[in-house]
C-alpha cells in the first residue's frame, strides 16, 4: 500500500525510510537517493541517457586535449619525434584508464554501467541554493547530489588522472624529453585544480552547453593553429596541412572535436552537417590572404 506522506518544503527535501519502517523528518536524501513525487527519498536506478554519456565523454576529452597541448607546447619541435609520440600516447592511456576505473568504481561497482538519478533541470546541479526556509524562520538544509553521480564522479576521474600521471609520466619524461617534459606535468598539476573548481562552480552550465563549447574550442584552436604560421599564403597553408604529419594530425584532431560537438547537439540535426567539419580550416586557408595586415597599409 502507498503510504500518505506529508509534503516537504523546497525542491529537494524528502523523507528517508528508517530501519523500523518509520519515516524521518524532512531533510537531505542520502547519496545515491533522490526525492520523488511522494516526497520520499528513493534510490537512483536510472540508466544514463545518451546526453549524459556524451557529457562524460567531453569531460574525458578535455583533460586529454590539455595534456597534449602542454606536451606539444613544451616540446618546441616542428615535427613529431618518437619521444613526443610516446608522451602523447602516455597521456591518452592515463586519461582513458582513469575514465575506465571511474566507471568501475561507480555504483554498481565493477560493472560497465552507471546507476543515475537523472538530470531534470539546471537547478539539480545547484541544490545548495535551494534550501528552503519554512515560515522564514529556520533554514532546512537539503543540499545533496541530485544529479548523482555526474557531479562527484568527475572529481574521482580527475584524482585518477593526477595519480596515473604522477606514476607513469616522470619516468617517460626522463627518458624521452628530459629537460622540457617535466613542464607539461607541472602545468597539469596547476590545471587539474582549476578544472575541478570549474566543474564545482559551472558543472550544470557545462552539462547543457558542452556541444557548443566543443564547437567553439575546435574553431578557435583551428584559427590559432593556422595564425602562427609564418607563411600565410594559401598554397603554403594547404601544402603544409597535407604533407606535414604534425599539422595534419592537429587539424584532424580539430575536426574530430568539431564532429563530436555537432553530434552532441540535443536537437534533430542531419548527419549531413558533418560534411561541414572541414569548413573552418578551408575558410581560413582560402581567406587568409584577404586578412594579411599588409593589405591594410
Amino acid at each position: 500500500m502507498l503510504r500518505t506522506v506529508s509534503k516537504c518544503p523546497g525542491l529537494y527535501c524528502g523523507r528517508s525510510v528508517l530501519e523500523n519502517s518509520s519515516l524521518s523528518e524532512c531533510g537531505a536524501c542520502l547519496r545515491g537517493y533522490r526525492v520523488n513525487a511522494q516526497y520520499l527519498c528513493s534510490p537512483c536506478e536510472k540508466d544514463l541517457t545518451s546526453h549524459d554519456w556524451l557529457y562524460l565523454g567531453f569531460m574525458t576529452i578535455l583533460p586529454l586535449i590539455i595534456h597534449w597541448f602542454c606536451i606539444d607546447l613544451n616540446a618546441h619541435l616542428r615535427k613529431f619525434t618518437k619521444g613526443e609520440l610516446i608522451l602523447h600516447a602516455s597521456a591518452c592511456v592515463e586519461v582513458f584508464l582513469s575514465a575506465f576505473l571511474t566507471i568501475l568504481f561507480t555504483d554498481p561497482i565493477w560493472q560497465l554501467r552507471i546507476n543515475s538519478c537523472g538530470v531534470q533541470k539546471l537547478s539539480d546541479w545547484y541544490t545548495l541554493f535551494h534550501n528552503p526556509t519554512p515560515n522564514y524562520e529556520t533554514t532546512l538544509y537539503c543540499t545533496q547530489e541530485a544529479v548523482y553521480p555526474l557531479q562527484t564522479m568527475i572529481f574521482v576521474f580527475y584524482l585518477f588522472c593526477v595519480t596515473f600521471m604522477m606514476i607513469i609520466r616522470p619516468g617517460l619524461n626522463v627518458k624521452f624529453l628530459p629537460y622540457r617534459g617535466k613542464l607539461a606535468v607541472y602545468y597539469a598539476l596547476y590545471i587539474f585544480p582549476i578544472l575541478a573548481l570549474l566543474h564545482a562552480v559551472a558543472g550544470g552550465l557545462i552539462y547543457y552547453s558542452f556541444p557548443y563549447l566543443s564547437i567553439l574550442i575546435s574553431v578557435v584552436s583551428n584559427a590559432l593553429h593556422f595564425s602562427i604560421k609564418l607563411d600565410q599564403t594559401m598554397k603554403s597553408l594547404l601544402e603544409t596541412s597535407i604533407t606535414q604529419m604534425r599539422n595534419a594530425t592537429i587539424i584532424l584532431g580539430h575536426w574530430v572535436l568539431l564532429a563530436y560537438g555537432i553530434v552532441s547537439i540535443p536537437y534533430d540535426i542531419s548527419y549531413f552537417s558533418l560534411l561541414l567539419v572541414p569548413a573552418p580550416a578551408l575558410f581560413y586557408i582560402f581567406t587568409a590572404k584577404y586578412t594579411d595586415p599588409d593589405n591594410f597599409k
